[in-house]
């Protein structure tokens, strides 16, 4: 049980980590409404620490399935 505490403590910490970079780097402020957009966001948080060791994800095209007429 407690090493599910430590697991979720280090997960958290790590999105946590990444959040603040997509701060650092004005994502939030910045961010258009478009999926490249949003994916750049998910992957920053997702890389989390690794931002700072070089890590520069991003989502340059994207295209959304369209729903069937």
């Amino acid at each position: 049980m407690c090493e599910m505490r430590i697991a979720t403590v280090l997960l958290l910490v790590w999105l946590l980590i990444g959040a603040i970079a997509c701060g650092q780097r004005d994502y939030f402020s910045n961010a258009s409404e478009n999926c490249a957009d949003f994916g750049t966001i998910a992957l920053t948080v997702i890389a989390g620490p690794l931002n700072y060791i070089g890590a520069n994800p991003q989502v340059t095209d994207c295209e959304l399935p369209q729903p069937s007429p």
